[in-house]
């Protein structure tokens, strides 16, 4: 049961960073505010659920391997730090791309970023 939940909450971490990267990256037609916001969010459950993942890939078992590791070694939240420095260097990059350049260099009229 143990092999079977560590699969099931890994494969959860994944899809609840794919579920953040898509809120912060493809909602056509909102404001970078609400991106934001629902963004961080979306981060903050994925942080909780692979944080859990890691507790259950460094539950004290005989069968374990992992036992012994601490939190922040383990497969999930190593894979969780990474993509939410990815997703929030990505998504101030695109920030800056989007709303600083075309204002600063005065080639939109109407730019709509603050």
């Amino acid at each position: 049961m143990l092999e079977l939940g560590k699969i099931l909450t890994f494969f959860g971490g994944m899809a609840s960073l794919y579920w953040a990267a898509v809120a912060a990256f493809f909602q056509p037609g909102s404001q970078w505010e609400d991106r934001l916001a629902v963004a961080v969010g979306k981060l903050l459950i994925s942080c909780l659920i692979c944080f859990a993942s890691g507790m259950l890939f460094r539950w004290p078992a005989r069968t374990n391997p992992d036992a012994g590791q601490p939190l922040f070694a383990t497969l999930p939240v190593r894979m969780f730090l990474w993509g939410a420095t990815g997703i929030c260097a990505l998504f101030g990059m695109s920030w800056y791309l989007t709303c600083n350049a075309p204002c600063l260099a005065n080639i939109a009229q109407d730019c709509v970023c603050r």
